[in-house]
């Protein structure tokens, strides 16, 4: 199996883990909160996780691949961190622009998770990959 593969199904669990704590127990009642009326009342599953896939793709593709390439765990974080903010950053000031009532202060928050969820994720993966690929 292609050593990418591997990397990216390794951070598929490691994204999930903490993404899920982060909008099931931290954040639940605080996007809930911020939404109101605009949150659906049932999460579109297939489209959530094709998301959660592609961002994962492109979180390994640009931010962990250079980092593993040449660089370093700091590279990882670094890259990681830029790309988680400029995804998240791109769906909320989108909102914010085009939605009638988007919270402001959801969009602050969710680019600062993003930032932070890409950072983490991909410094996490930069260690599973140092490991997958210093075999």
């Amino acid at each position: 199996m292609n050593r990418y593969v591997l990397l990216y199904l390794a951070t598929v669990p490691v994204f999930f883990a903490i993404d899920l704590v982060w909008l099931g127990f931290v954040a639940r009642d605080f996007y809930r909160d911020q939404l109101g009326s605009l949150m659906a009342e049932q999460i579109v599953w297939p489209v959530a996780i094709l998301f959660y896939l592609l961002f994962i793709a492109g979180l390994v593709y640009f931010a962990v691949r250079p980092a593993l390439d040449v660089g370093g765990w700091r590279r990882a974080l670094l890259l990681g961190a830029a790309f988680g903010f400029l995804t998240y950053m791109t769906y909320d000031l989108t909102n914010l622009a085009t939605l009638q009532d988007w919270p402001a202060t959801l969009t602050a928050v969710d680019i600062a998770w993003g930032t932070l969820l890409g950072a983490t994720v991909a410094t996490a993966s930069y260690g599973i990959g140092r490991r997958i690929f210093d075999r």
